[in-house]
């Protein structure tokens, strides 16, 4: 079957088998007379499996290595196992972080919204000014932040001259 064929019935697309052959997660297929991959039926199962345990947070390299070692007769089931008990412990954790980043965000709009009630109308209130140093504890990131933006994002601060406030830009950067 063609990668078209097989990228339909199992819901990815043609760049991603690529991908998955480069990775050596999908072995590479035999060419057809006319160039195009061949991939034979067993493909699908592979491809579903990838896609499953990447839905409970495998990621790429580490199925990589397990399918390496199944692939060679070696029976990955022990590290399978370990990784996703470490995988386990990492999201209770986050629930843990997210938990008191909201008591934390609950506390913070609370004290927000006596501030802006003795705040005059038109009058700044500084809000982002006040925020507490425990909110910049390493480590806890805000589940609203993509990862990949922290890296292309440089905020900017710049003073706005009609009010002196310092308002924060985003550039884009080169990383």
């Amino acid at each position: 079957m063609r990668s078209g064929e097989l990228a339909r019935l199992t819901g990815v697309s043609t760049d991603t088998l690529r991908h998955y052959e480069r990775l050596g997660l999908l072995p590479k297929p035999p060419r057809t007379g006319g160039g195009y991959r061949d991939y034979p039926a067993a493909s699908i199962e592979r491809v579903r499996l990838i896609q499953r345990a990447l839905s409970v947070g495998f990621s790429l390299p580490e199925l990589t290595a397990i399918l390496r070692m199944r692939d060679g007769g070696q029976p990955p089931c022990r590290r399978v196992q370990a990784l996703a008990e470490s995988k386990l412990q990492q999201i209770k954790q986050q629930i843990r972080d997210l938990s008191e980043m909201r008591d934390q965000l609950d506390s913070l709009l609370k004290d927000w919204k006596v501030k802006l009630a003795r705040t005059r109308k038109g009058e700044p209130a500084r809000l982002l000014d006040a925020l507490p140093t425990e909110f910049t504890r390493p480590g806890l990131r805000s589940p609203f932040t993509r990862r990949n933006e922290r890296k292309r994002y440089t905020p900017l601060v710049r003073t706005v001259p009609s009010t002196g406030e310092s308002q924060h830009e985003q550039k884009q950067g080169n990383s």
